[in-house]
């Protein structure tokens, strides 16, 4: 299950930089068209299954540890590192998994977001829907930028 789910993350530096409304728009679309697969994968198997909730957990638990194995040095994964990935499942693969169609996304994210806490030092994260993200970029602050 989710072989390889671990490559979602591979562009996350270039996707984060310099975020403004517009690339986010971007950057949005071309992960959703090369990842997609990904959480469509999550979202039928656990509408497949006949236990939702420990279906959704068994994919929290295989995503949390892919990414575990990817990012870790001697079981480790340094601070900085750990806080892009949390904004990086903030502001596009919850909102990624929330886009697609299905019933149980919203227990999908709940079970990631969980697993993701438990797992990970100081990750505590909440997630939202790609409107209200999307709503609270702003093109300039202040006409500065």
């Amino acid at each position: 299950m989710l072989e390889q789910v671990e490559t979602i993350f591979d562009r996350m530096a270039d996707m984060m930089k310099k975020l403004k409304k517009a690339s986010y728009e971007t950057h949005m679309k071309a992960f959703r068209e090369e990842h997609g697969h990904f959480f469509v994968e999550m979202i039928r198997y656990v509408e497949g299954s006949t236990d939702k909730e420990a279906a959704a957990e068994e994919v929290a638990a295989c995503f949390t540890e892919a990414v575990r194995e990817q990012f870790s040095v001697r079981g480790k994964i340094n601070g900085r590192t750990q806080a892009d990935l949390n904004f990086f499942m903030i502001y596009y693969v919850f909102p990624a998994l929330l886009l697609e169609e299905g019933e149980n996304n919203v227990l999908i994210a709940d079970s990631i977001r969980d697993t993701w806490g438990e797992k990970f030092k100081d990750s505590k994260i909440q997630y939202a829907d790609y409107d209200k993200i999307h709503d609270a970029f702003r093109e300039k602050i202040f006409g500065i930028f």
